[in-house]
């Protein structure tokens, strides 16, 4: 049952984006379309669960055992920026049209405060290493759902006439802080 909890929680309850407020440059910069929204939100999946469980191990057998803890946030960016490279390479060489579709915003998951903050919150909260991959992929899914969903209606207010002083980004935070009270509504979920 703690497994359905925290996939409920950190989906829903505690979503990164809307209630932790992480993740908000690429919430805000890979939206604008449906299609890179969903392929980012794979990006952050894969990249999140995979450093969690490198970062977590390094946290267990390196940094706790030497006692090396104030090394934490250096070392969890490096090994997150290793892995988004390594992502970067083989999305170049199987998924082009991926690639070219997040752009810039690729490099970006190196800094994505979301994948650095799941690291260091799953060492925080002292989760074991099952807890800690499913806490990181729920909380992908999560950020994956807030991508697509807030795409989905950035594509449709492109298609909408909006009053030119609200036309783009201000419309656009609007929306988000619309969609934020929503998440907030599940907040008195109690599961297990």
């Amino acid at each position: 049952m703690t497994y359905i909890s925290i996939i409920i929680t950190a989906i829903f309850v505690n979503n990164i984006v809307f209630a932790q407020f992480l993740g908000i440059c690429p919430f805000l910069g890979v939206s604008k379309k449906l299609s890179s929204a969903a392929g980012m939100g794979a990006a952050v999946t894969f990249v999140m669960a995979l450093a969690t469980c490198v970062t977590w191990l390094l946290q267990k057998y390196v940094l706790d055992v030497f006692g090396l803890g104030y090394m934490q946030t250096i070392l969890f960016i490096l090994v997150i920026a290793a892995l988004v490279q390594m992502l970067e390479i083989i999305l170049k060489k199987i998924a082009p049209a991926l690639y070219s579709a997040l752009g810039v915003f690729l490099p970006l998951i190196t800094t994505n405060c979301a994948v650095l903050g799941v690291a260091i919150l799953v060492t925080q909260k002292g989760l074991s290493l099952g807890e800690s991959l499913v806490y990181a992929v729920a909380t992908a899914l999560g950020f994956t759902l807030a991508l697509v969903l807030f795409a989905g209606i950035r594509e449709r207010l492109a298609l909408t006439e909006v009053p030119s002083p609200m036309r783009g980004i201000p419309i656009a935070l609007i929306c988000a802080g619309l969609l934020a009270m929503a998440f907030m509504g599940f907040a008195g979920i109690s599961v297990g």
